[in-house]
């Protein structure tokens, strides 16, 4: 019989919460441990404070998300080479099995050039693997800093609201960088119009790591609780129940929304209670 996959819960779930929340929770509620998202909070940058969190609460580090959102690019210095590799040997230090990270930017040349080759170096020299993670176009005028809002009331007279591009490369579809490992986030999917299903099945064995959540389709990235959106994350679930997978699915949802803390534990027991359902083995 085929272990059971572990479930574990995105410290960017609980934002505007610190990391250290996403522990107590993942404790109380019953998760197998937690993915770090390294970010601007000093915390989530300290691996003896996580490893010091993890043991307190009893919570293992099953992954660590690399900082490369546009939010974290000054996070560990504006370099974003060393960073990746910082990162490795974080999740080496702290057990982690996985390092989620993002195709480049397309502005970040000299990394892009080298981030296939730097991956697969990472992965030949460390037990840890570097999963790259599917993203999606951005509208021009979200690019340029004009937003939702001016999204929708174009749409309200009748217009566009601009094309979609990638600021990626070489794609926001991390299968053209022709990588070992994949992270499939089903909220990225939804954004991108990508076909999940299909991309994970393009994946194959390559597929090592889930963020599990949702999306509507809109232009923006919703990471909604799984089931409250569009996408085959039902199917997602059961498929990789069924085969050999052996990673690790995170539920990394926004609850920052949440009117109060009981209304974020609802969201976040609901979002487990999804994964054990659809995963069982």
């Amino acid at each position: 019989m085929r272990p059971a996959i572990k479930v574990g819960l995105s410290t960017a779930s609980v934002y505007p919460l610190r990391t250290e929340a996403a522990f107590e929770y993942a404790a109380r509620l019953g998760y197998d441990g937690v993915e770090l998202m390294v970010w601007a909070e000093a915390a989530s940058q300290d691996v003896k404070a996580i490893a010091k969190l993890s043991a307190d609460y009893d919570v293992p580090v099953l992954s660590v998300h690399a900082p490369c959102l546009l939010i974290s690019q000054r996070v560990w210095g504006a370099n974003p080479i060393p960073k990746l590799e910082r990162s490795v040997r974080a999740a080496e230090e702290l057990g982690a099995q996985t390092v989620v990270v993002h195709p480049p930017f397309r502005w970040q040349r000299r990394y892009a050039e080298g981030f296939g080759d730097q991956v697969a170096e990472l992965e030949s020299s460390s037990d840890v693997m570097v999963a790259v993670e599917n993203m999606f176009p951005f509208r021009a005028d979200r690019i340029w800093g004009t937003g939702q809002p001016s999204i929708e009331r174009m749409r309200k007279r009748g217009g566009s609201p601009g094309p979609a591009i990638s600021a990626f490369a070489p794609s926001y579809d991390p299968l053209d960088g022709g990588h070992a490992h994949y992270t499939l986030d089903l909220s990225h999917s939804a954004t991108a119009g990508t076909d999940a299903i299909e991309m994970a099945q393009r994946m194959g064995d390559g597929l090592v790591h889930l963020h599990l959540c949702d999306g509507s389709g809109a232009s923006t990235d919703e990471h909604l609780v799984p089931g409250r959106g569009s996408q085959p994350a039902v199917e997602i679930c059961q498929m990789l129940a069924a085969s050999d997978f052996a990673g690790h699915v995170i539920l990394e949802v926004t609850t920052s929304r949440a009117r109060n803390a009981a209304e974020r534990e609802e969201l976040l027991v609901e979002s487990l209670e999804f994964a054990r359902a659809h995963l069982l083995r």
